[in-house]
């Protein structure tokens, strides 16, 4: 170089030897992730979720490839821990047992989570030219990687980008895309202010403005879907029973008596009632040897019973929701098919059980078998409703293509399991999306809470607060006309986020030749 020449005095981002940048310049990332997972509940901040994606998404468009896994990475890393450090509470229900786990629950669910971030990261660097493309290449990549994570190793949609908008009318655009789709809106609106970057003052300015006119077109248009008139409540009353039996005690014979009688008298409390709900695994016993008791649950009921319980089906046992009809005699029955890998079953179970480990969820066998699937179950004198047993209310796909459509949505959980703080709520938010998606009600029985009754457009009608004993009588609230989203599914969408990714894939490719 020419003695003459100023050195312009810019180093590139330093990186090591595999493309790692040094954990200092990680740090920003891990705390972007956590300030966006503020918008989950039980906070419920979703303006900083936008915001700091928005911030990440200009940290991973403008790094090197490499280093761009490691930014998505640490940023995931921020977010599941905050949104998911309730995974630790099922452990120390029997900590002298399961408590060594605690730890390694949370790190390995928030590392796990994280991949899914890193690797959207890793790609769309890879495939987009340009870092203001690339900004949109990486939203694309990160919608997607929300909706996969959904379907891989059985599925895990739990704490997706767009559930921050569960409390604002923008939720209401689940009807249309659902809960995938909310989560590409939000990703395009932390996108933009990337991509439309411009030099000078102030260079923000043009993204923002379109980010906010995508906001304020969602917000608008979900205003506009809650001011329609709902259909009429059906004329009928629900009786949801919620026992709050605690996790460490449900299950110890004293204790499970007065929990019994508990589940008996609010069923029995004086008033109209035309169906009684009571949780998963309401009582400590097996349906095979509840028929001297079937009679006096009955007879406390007044009015068909639905409830969650165990049952065994020769060598195999089932986490089940039963109908319990006039003098006991037992109705249909419906098995949980999708089981909490690790809590209702165990991978290489047999192998397991031999060195002690087993499902801490399953209080009989050393795990729970799957049922053939979703079903909706018939009462006399009560719409038709598709059962869904705790953990299954997170997937949406299992309330497409069912032979018919329902009347209605009922959910029995035992989420006990997820603590006090953030679980449990978190589970709501997500049952609430699913009366989004498909335009009906749900009902759901929760243990310890929060029961409720919400309704076609996921607008929390009536509840019994979390850790509270009690019982409310409410009426079913009606069903709207079937959805866009029920309709048509999460495919239009999936195939419009890959034909993103191929643009940019193909852009880059120009880019290279010329």
């Amino acid at each position: 170089m020419p003695a003459d020449r100023p050195r312009i005095g810019l180093r590139p981002p330093r990186l090591t030897r595999r493309g790692r940048p040094p954990l200092r310049r990680l740090l920003p990332d891990l705390g972007l992730g956590a300030v966006a997972a503020l918008g989950l509940a039980p906070f419920g901040i979703w303006a900083a979720t936008p915001v700091a994606l928005a911030m990440l998404i200009w940290r991973m468009a403008r790094a090197r490839p490499a280093a761009g896994f490691w930014h998505g990475f640490a940023a995931g890393l921020g977010w599941f821990a905050l949104a998911m450090f309730w995974i630790a509470e099922p452990f120390l229900v029997e900590p002298e047992i399961y408590g060594w786990m605690a730890p390694f629950a949370v790190v390995l669910m928030a590392a796990g989570g994280a991949l899914f971030w890193a690797v959207p990261g890793l790609l769309a660097a890879r495939i987009a030219g340009g870092w203001r493309a690339r900004a949109i290449g990486i939203a694309a990549a990160l919608a997607l990687s929300d909706w996969l994570r959904g379907w891989i190793f059985t599925g895990f949609p739990w704490a997706q980008v767009g559930q921050v908008w569960i409390d604002t009318p923008v939720a209401q655009m689940a009807a249309h895309v659902g809960a995938t789709g909310l989560s590409a809106l939000t990703l395009l609106m932390a996108a933009l202010p990337v991509a439309l970057w411009r030099p000078g003052r102030p260079s923000v300015l043009p993204g923002a403005i379109a980010a906010i006119a995508v906001l304020g077109g969602a917000w608008a248009a979900g205003l506009s879907r809650l001011a329609a008139p709902l259909p009429q409540d059906r004329d009928l009353v629900l009786r949801i029973v919620q026992p709050n039996a605690t996790q460490a005690l449900k299950w110890d014979p004293e204790w499970s008596q007065v929990f019994f009688d508990r589940l008996l008298d609010l069923s029995a409390t004086p008033g109209r009632r035309d169906l009684v709900i009571w949780p998963e695994t309401a009582v400590n016993f097996l349906l095979e040897d509840a028929t001297p008791v079937l009679p006096a649950m009955s007879q406390a009921a007044g009015a068909p019973l639905v409830m969650g319980i165990q049952r065994r089906d020769g060598a195999r046992w089932m986490n089940s929701l039963a109908v319990i009809g006039d003098g006991g005699a037992v109705g249909q029955i419906y098995d949980k098919f999708h089981l909490v890998p690790f809590g209702e079953y165990m991978p290489w179970g047999d192998a397991l059980a031999r060195i002690g480990i087993t499902a801490f969820a399953a209080q009989h066998g050393n795990g729970y078998s799957a049922g053939p699937g979703p079903q909706v179950i018939g009462i006399p004198g009560i719409p038709d409703f598709q059962p869904l047993i705790c953990y299954e209310a997170i997937f949406p796909q299992h309330l497409r293509g069912l032979p018919e459509r329902p009347g209605w949505l009922l959910q029995v959980t035992n989420d006990a399991w997820f603590g006090k703080v953030s679980g449990p709520y978190q589970h709501l938010a997500q049952a609430r999306l699913r009366a989004i998606e498909t335009g009906l009600p749900l009902v759901r029985s929760a243990n310890t809470g929060v029961s409720a009754v919400i309704d076609a457009r996921g607008r929390v009608r009536d509840s019994l607060p979390l850790n509270e004993a009690g019982a409310m009588d409410a009426a079913l609230p009606g069903a709207l006309p079937e959805t866009t989203w029920l309709r048509m599914g999460n495919l239009p969408l999936v195939l419009l986020l890959v034909a993103v990714m191929g643009t940019t894939a193909l852009r880059r490719r120009r880019i290279s030749r010329g």
